[in-house]
């Protein structure tokens, strides 16, 4: 250690602050498996048992004809129903408005389909060294959203508000894109048509209801999708809605189903859509009915 006497005192700060900031991130990621691990396990302990193990084509008939499209296009006869889902994403995240800045984020993320939920685990890149650790979570009818700078310090927090629970179903709702066996009326979907190219989704879980309008393309997949209302901010003690939007792209076939890897999402304000994500999916892998 002798060596270290030799070095400038300036030299010997950065090092000792570089070294703290290790140990600080590593109890802090720690800290925050601990808790991801505990929230799933919640999460899957306790599914429901499955009545529709198995995708029956006859079962679209007399719905939209757009609808009726996507489910051939993605989905074969007699697929097995999708009961969890395990993904990786990387991307992109707008933390701010007011300036034009994007952060590097990696996630990992669980859905579970016969009890409705999902937790988004993300790292969100501020600045060198310093993340942002984010859960994003539906679990037994309750939104949970909370921020946390290296895992050590909470920056935002929300949990079990109705438009906090309304917002979360949405977003189950929209990626159910990747898990489409999710959409099938069996699974609860009411279909409503709109046109030749959008039908309207509503599901309701416990007291909450979402409504989705899916866009789809000639071959019937889906490329995008809008909700009418989501909680946008809250702003002193009121509430502001907006219409929440995304766009999918890059479809490949995964476990026999069509599912896209590649999304973005934002809002629809009145002089134009403001993206705030943009994700590709690295890896995914499917539990089903048996």
């Amino acid at each position: 250690m002798n060596y270290l006497l030799k070095l400038p005192p300036i030299v010997i700060i950065i090092i000792s602050i570089v070294a703290l900031l290790a140990i600080v991130t590593m109890y802090g990621s720690d800290r925050w498996w601990a808790e991801t691990n505990k929230l799933r396990v919640k999460l899957t302990n306790g599914q429901q048992a499955i009545q529709t193990k198995v995708y029956d084509q006859k079962e679209i008939e007399g719905l939209p004809e757009p609808v009726q499209r996507f489910f051939k296009a993605v989905i074969k006869d007699r697929q097995a129903i999708v009961t969890k889902v395990e993904l990786s994403q990387h991307g992109q995240f707008h933390m701010n408005e007011t300036e034009n800045k994007w952060h590097k984020f990696t996630a990992t993320q669980i859905v579970t389909t016969q009890r409705l939920g999902f937790d988004w685990d993300a790292k969100i890149q501020m600045i060198p060294f310093v993340k942002v650790f984010v859960h994003d979570t539906y679990l037994l009818g309750e939104g949970d959203l909370k921020a946390s700078l290296l895992g050590l310090f909470t920056v935002a927090k929300m949990h079990n508000t109705p438009e906090l629970n309304q917002g979360e179903l949405l977003r189950f709702f929209a990626e159910a894109v990747w898990y489409p066996t999710a959409l099938l009326p069996s699974q609860g979907v009411v279909w409503e048509a709109i046109d030749q190219h959008s039908s309207r989704a509503t599901l309701t879980d416990s007291k909450t209801t979402a409504s989705v309008v899916f866009q789809f393309d000639a071959e019937g997949l889906i490329t995008s999708m809008r909700a009418e209302a989501r909680c946008y901010r809250v702003v002193g003690d009121k509430l502001m809605f907006m219409p929440w939007v995304g766009n999918f792209r890059e479809y490949e076939v995964h476990n026999g189903m069509q599912i896209p890897l590649e999304g973005e999402v934002g809002w629809e304000h009145p002089e134009g859509i403001k993206l705030y994500f943009k994700g590709k999916i690295t890896k995914i892998s499917y539990e089903f009915a048996s």
